[in-house]
């Protein structure tokens, strides 16, 4: 002790700050290591250690120093052995609390009031925990309760985040801080963001928290934090074990009872709330899930009774109710914001109903392209003749005066990105066919393999499986090859819609205003690298055995052909709308994400690395995804209201769950491979080879896969050096075993799910995810409106067939073709409605977190190589984004750069606010 007694007395070191000099001293390679200590606060001198000290110690204070000094100078000149009994000490907490932006006249009330009884003692409590077990009660140790400071002087501060502080008095074998409990004895809720405490000698501990703390009697019992160092379950501290265990039994609930909106309870249900029979028979809507003729993934459980009529459908709540998520879950204020100000709260569901009894007969339809013109240049209320004294007599919210006055006009659009840089581009076949692969929805086409195509539905219900496509019709348009060379040299493909239509067309063409086929489209790649559309299949469903069934429409010859030929190609696009907002945008990205999501919160602590790793791919999704059950994919939703399928939109969704959709085929390669797309090729950077080398998705997408795959192997190796920890950690496999048996649970017996054994098995899982969440919605979402907002370009629905010479309407077709196709798309109403929708959610809000990106980048893990290898991923996530841009200027890429050609930024990693058709954020938000 001669170095410790030369610079600060060795019976002030021995009996003041240390309560065994035999433990906290340890000596290797001649230098001193010291266990943590703790840093007194308060408004006294500091007196600072000489340089020469060689070990890590804590700055003490000058009045402790003061207090042990008489004790000290008789102990010093004592030969006996030094009292072990531990010192108390005071560390502090700096509590950071998010502010709401705005506020209501109630919130302001409550939060005066509770600057008030905060002053007589109704505090928010805080009480430290020791990773450590105290030996006397055998329980976890942990500090005095403490009570935030100066809450009620902070009343008034309007900046975003305020910090408190509070002090804990802990004792020198205290050990490590792992979580922190508090209680708030408040009127109202706050938003908790972060807590650091301070006075350790190791530095500060860091507990990301993020999350509103309800009022006690809102929410009775603790809330738990844990810092951000990750465990696995068996290498949690003795001290947190039983706050780990509680936490998560919280979280479970017990699947009883309604849920109240300031809950944290995550549990699952079936989709038996999208009918609204109380309002009738139109409004029925069949279960989805736990059903084998509508099999679903589970959705969030609210606990909300059954219906007046029938007693297995959920009773509905309708805006501007909300609908119960856990709290946590909902969207923040700026998020919120932004739903606000477009139109989908604001203006959609207060305006248009108002409108309907205010239009005539004549004004519903577009009959000049000028009429879809003027809702990007004058409005949708004077396209109407609606004058301000109509306007009056609505029942409009206040923020539709503020859109008015903003915009010049209500509903009035920003101009689509596919008519921005080319107002024609949309009818050319080469941009119909370049939009199947680098539009919104790139992940339907597919390599042919067979031809003519064959189906696959029974033909005893369905009619004749061969199809009505023929050799002769396409080989004329194959640059001198046969269509069985084509097909071996990888030149033919096919957008394939007749199975997943076909079974739903007698009652989706019996609907009022819903015309539609099932639809094949053939694509030939020409030597440029792009696509040609060579024929078009449509097909009905047969009206008897002699009865044609099907026709093939080819690229126009004439100008009656031409306006067919533009028809089938609408026809094309109201198929390919329906299901990728069916099939894939919503089914893949946020449906089946559900159950995992709600699955890690029961069954992963906030300890838990895969936790920590997802959290991020989590957010906002169950928010979005239960104001879609409300108002887009429920009875008579915009869905319905605005998309070919109309009423059996969400029977589509589920058989296309039931035939085509797999968890091992959601991997961007597996996908490709499945499609024809691409081919194993372990010589290729990511193990295979596109097969039609300028597929913009593909190419960008691989590049983003990789960067994913290769930081969650990064990630999965820290945490899991071997094979039977993944085995034996039980929340882990709880996680996943729930997330199918459970929130999957009309699959569960599927033999393709992958087994968590291995690394490799566990990296693939949450690639997946992570893909899924971020990229894969991405490229899904974000291009609907600059790509949809154009009717004509991508209809949602059509309302005419194409007439065949001997049908009462061929006369009116060739007399007037441009009516005619201007009246089968939607409706004035119809499209403004869609286009309103699609405005909003291809949106980004101003607090988007991108991929590369997450709150508190240097703190949410306590891992320093974890950090690290995130900001490698981080890194690697810019360089792609440059890649990308460097693509979209190569004009030997066609499908991505060209006159009037819309570069492909779907994928580029970021984004400013607004309508970009860009950005990849970390999770499903909108």
């Amino acid at each position: 002790m001669a170095l410790t007694n030369e610079i600060m007395g060795s019976s002030f070191i021995q009996r003041s700050l240390f309560p065994s000099s035999s433990q906290i001293f340890q000596q290797k390679n001649g230098r001193f290591l010291i266990s943590p200590v703790f840093v007194p606060f308060g408004n006294k001198k500091v007196l600072k250690l000489r340089k020469s000290a060689m070990f890590p110690v804590a700055a003490i204070s000058e009045d402790l120093m003061k207090g042990s000094s008489s004790s000290s100078s008789s102990s010093s000149s004592s030969s006996s052995v030094p009292s072990e009994k531990p010192v108390k000490f005071k560390v502090r907490a700096v509590v950071t609390v998010r502010n709401k932006i705005k506020e209501d006249f109630k919130e302001t009330f409550v939060k005066h009031l509770d600057s008030l009884t905060d002053r007589i003692g109704r505090n928010v409590v805080l009480e430290l925990f020791s990773t450590e077990i105290d030996p006397k009660t055998k329980g976890p140790k942990k500090s005095n309760e403490a009570v935030l400071k100066d809450w009620s002087k902070k009343t008034n501060v309007k900046a975003e985040r305020v910090s408190y502080t509070a002090e804990f008095t802990v004792d020198s074998n205290f050990g490590e801080p792992g979580a922190i409990t508090m209680i708030n004895n408040h009127q109202q809720e706050f938003f908790l963001e972060s807590i650091t405490i301070e006075g350790f000698a190791t530095g500060a501990f860091h507990f990301p928290c993020n999350s509103w703390v309800q009022a006690r009697k809102d929410l009775p019992g603790k809330r738990i934090f844990f810092s951000n160092k990750a465990y696995l379950p068996d290498d949690t501290p003795a001290g947190i074990k039983i706050l780990r265990e509680k936490d998560l039994k919280n979280l479970r609930g017990d699947g009883r009872g309604v849920r109240k909106l300031s809950d944290r309870i995550y549990d699952y249900d079936i989709y038996n709330d999208l009918g609204n029979p109380d309002k009738g028979l139109d409004l029925v809507r069949p279960t989805l899930g736990a059903s084998k003729m509508y099999p679903y993934p589970r959705r969030c459980r609210t606990g909300r009774g059954p219906s007046d009529t029938d007693i297995t459908c959920e009773s509905r709540i309708e805006k501007p109710l909300p609908m119960y998520i856990p709290r946590d879950e909902r969207f923040e204020e700026s998020k919120k914001n932004t739903f606000s100000v477009k139109r989908l709260k604001g203006v959609l569901h207060n305006l248009l109903p108002g409108l309907k009894s205010s239009l005539s007969a004549h004004n519903q339809d577009f009959n000049e392209f000028s009429d879809v013109d003027g809702l990007y240049s004058v409005g949708l209320l004077i396209k109407l003749g609606l004058q301000d004294d109509v306007l009056k007599k609505l029942p409009l919210p206040k923020i539709v005066s503020k859109i008015q006055e903003s915009s010049q006009g209500i509903l009035k659009y920003d101009i689509p990105k596919i008519i921005s840089k080319d107002k024609f581009a949309w009818l050319r076949d080469d941009e119909f066919a370049r939009q199947a692969i680098a539009g919104v929805n790139p992940v339907t086409i597919e390599r042919l393999t067979v031809f003519p195509p064959v189906s696959k539905l029974d033909p005893e219900i369905y009619g004749s499986q061969e199809s009505a496509l023929k050799e002769e019709h396409i080989v004329h348009q194959l640059n001198g090859m046969t269509v069985q060379e084509a097909i071996d040299e990888n030149k033919l493909y096919i957008i394939d819609y007749h199975d997943i239509y076909l079974p739903f067309l007698e009652r989706i063409n019996a609907l009022d205003g819903r015309k539609s086929y099932a639809t094949r489209t053939i694509y030939f790649l020409t030597p440029l690298g792009t696509l040609k559309p060579v024929a078009i299949e449509l097909s009905l469903p047969p009206s008897g055995p002699n009865t044609p069934s099907k026709r093939v429409v080819t690229p126009a010859l004439d100008a009656t052909t031409n306006w067919t030929w533009m028809l089938a190609k609408a026809h094309v696009c109201s198929n390919d709308a329906g299901v990728h907002q069916l099939a894939h945008h919503w089914l893949r990205t946020h449906a089946s994400m559900e159950p995992f999501i709600l699955s890690a919160h029961r069954q992963l602590s906030a300890m838990h690395p895969i936790f920590k790793l997802l959290d991020p791919h989590m957010r906002y999704t169950l928010e979005i995804n239960a104001l879609a059950r409300q108002s887009l994919i429920n009875a008579d939703g915009v869905i319905e209201s605005c998309f070919t399928p109309g009423r059996y939109a969400m029977e589509i969704s589920s058989a296309a769950y039931k035939t085509s959709w797999r968890f091992d085929k959601e991997s961007l390669p597996q996908d490709l491979i499945r499609r024809g797309m691409a081919v194993p090729d372990q010589t290729q950077p990511h193990g295979l080879k596109l097969t039609m080398k300028d597929y913009p998705y593909a190419e960008d997408g691989l590049l983003i896969w990789s960067a994913i795959e290769n930081w969650v192997q990064k990630y999965v190796s820290y945490y899991y050096p071997n094979p039977s920890l993944i085995i034996n950690d039980r929340e882990l496999q709880a996680w996943y075993s729930e997330s199918i048996n459970v929130g999957h649970a009309d699959l569960k017996d599927e033999t393709w799910w992958p087994k968590l054994y291995d690394s490799d098995n566990l990296v693939s899982v949450l690639t997946i995810l992570i893909w899924n969440a971020s990229a894969q919605h991405a490229a899904l979402n974000f291009g609907q409106y600059p790509y949809g907002g154009y009717v004509p370009n991508r209809p949602p629905l059509m309302r005419r067939l194409i007439p065949e010479e001997s049908d009462p309407e061929y006369a009116s077709f060739i007399s007037d073709p441009q009516k005619y196709f201007l009246n089968a798309l939607p409706s004035l109403l119809q499209a403004s409605k869609y286009m309103a929708v699609v405005d909003t959610l291809s949106t980004h809000s101003a607090d988007e977190e991108y991929l590369g990106e997450r709150q508190h980048p240097s703190t949410w893990n306590g891992d320093a190589e974890i950090v690290e290898a995130f900001h490698e991923f981080s890194a690697e996530i810019g360089k792609i984004e440059k890649v990308i841009d460097s693509r979209n200027s190569d004009r030997n890429l066609r499908n991505r750069c060209g006159a009037g050609v819309l570069p492909y930024e779907l994928l580029a990693p970021s984004s400013e606010p607004g309508v970009t058709c860009r950005g990849v954020p970390n999770s499903v938000s909108v």
